[in-house]
């Protein structure tokens, strides 16, 4: 094995509330992974420019403000236009049940709704990775 799988958790957009975020990121390191935090406020190329420089094999996008089908769209394009599309794109946060649907035509690989346990969380994130290797 080469070591722990790296995982990117970013806050795109102009929400400020990270505490969903870093509990989710916390969940990851403590299961196995490697967990790269952007912090809040972060421009979607920003977001990718990072996940191919640090070469994670998966981004998860935590949203709050509402435009989660908007930076879910920009974030799997800009990783595509980078030739990063095999980096797979997880949204998490205040996301309505209406709109899971939108975000997986959105390519969004996993969809976490706020209330979504963080073993299911930590689940999905492994089978994801289970299919690198």
């Amino acid at each position: 094995m080469t070591g722990p799988v790296r995982i990117l958790v970013a806050k795109p957009g102009l929400d400020g509330h990270d505490r969903g975020a870093k509990l989710v990121a916390r969940g990851l390191r403590d299961a196995g992974f490697e967990v790269v935090f952007t912090g809040i406020r972060w421009r979607v190329a920003d977001i990718v420019a990072t996940a191919v420089q640090e070469d994670v094999a998966v981004v998860g996008l935590s949203i709050l403000s509402g435009a989660h089908v908007t930076l879910t769209r920009r974030t799997v394009g800009g990783l595509r236009a980078a030739g990063a599309h095999d980096i797979p794109v997880v949204v998490g946060g205040t996301i309505p049940a209406a709109d899971v649907a939108l975000l997986r035509e959105a390519g969004a690989a996993a969809v976490f709704p706020t209330g979504t346990p963080l073993p299911a969380i930590v689940a999905d994130i492994r089978a994801l990775t289970a299919r690198e290797g």
